[in-house]
């Protein structure tokens, strides 16, 4: 049986539906703060049971019979966090399964100016004997979504200066989760697991012209004016600092460049963001 935790998110969901595209549901279970939640998931037959990664004896449970778990890594920062992500590999293990997946970044490092890649990196270190598999995620592709938001209204996409980034699809990643779920392959770290192209938003600004037939002009502004505006918009300050700090890891080169091991793992071309932003912009 294979178990998904976060499986109410974004990335967990799309997993369970790529696994139950491959398996029957009596072979998927999810693992969830609240299962109420996941009802429908329940009357199509996948188990579903409570599991907190900061309540071990919850994951005992909800990870029992468990052949292959995947780890997804929490939308929050901060030794918690890691010591969180620590405490649900290790429950994983407990359980017996075989294949323990868990959901790192290409750009994992602890030197980062994003503080999210900073945790990754402990997450990697902390769990490096412990038989982990890490998948070297892309950067998501639904980020250059909401930065451009303004910039569709506007037809000025206002950033700091930023760097090449192999923005990835939700749906690209959890397939290929899927995959090394089922079928195996790959072992500790992954190759890193992006699209097909790195770009950056100057390149961003002339597909989004593109593909919404409205002219979108790129303008660099500094680190601060960007923070201004972010805060000026009703971001508190700790994620307007992390905005910045994206872009101050992207144009050190943290996200790039782009690797063809997701094509490979897929066998199919990776989603390019010309396409993505085709599909969720047009």
């Amino acid at each position: 049986m294979i178990v998904v935790t976060g499986a109410s998110g974004q990335l967990g969901s799309a997993v369970v539906e790529k696994l139950l595209d491959r398996t029957s549901a009596d072979q998927v279970a999810v693992s969830v703060r609240a299962p109420e939640k996941l009802a429908e998931l329940s009357e199509r037959g996948v188990r579903v049971r409570r599991g907190d990664f900061t309540d071990a004896a919850s994951l005992e449970a909800a990870f029992e019979g468990a052949s292959g778990v995947l780890v997804v890594s929490m939308d929050a920062v901060g030794e918690e966090v890691v010591q969180a992500q620590r405490t649900a590999a290790a429950a994983a293990e407990a359980a017996g399964a075989k294949r323990v997946l868990y959901t790192s970044h290409v750009g994992a490092s602890a030197t980062s100016a994003f503080p999210p890649m900073i945790d990754h990196a402990a997450t990697e270190e902390a769990l490096q004997n412990a038989g982990v598999t890490f998948l070297r995620n892309g950067f998501y592709a639904t980020t250059v979504s909401r930065i451009l938001q303004p910039a569709l209204e506007t037809g000025e996409l206002r950033v700091p200066e930023d760097g090449p980034v192999a923005w990835t699809t939700h749906d690209d990643l959890a397939e290929a989760a899927a995959r090394i779920l089922l079928d195996g392959g790959f072992g500790g770290l992954t190759p890193p697991l992006t699209g097909p192209a790195a770009v950056d938003f100057r390149q961003i600004a002339a597909i989004a012209s593109d593909v919404t037939g409205r002219a979108i002009r790129h303008v660099v502004v500094s680190d601060d004016k960007y923070r201004d505006g972010m805060l000026a918009a009703g971001l508190p300050p700790e994620a307007a600092d992390m905005m910045v700090g994206m872009f101050v890891a992207s144009r050190r080169g943290d996200f790039g460049p782009a690797d063809p091991a997701l094509a490979t793992l897929l066998g199919r071309p990776a989603t390019s963001i010309e396409d993505y932003l085709a599909e969720t912009q047009a």
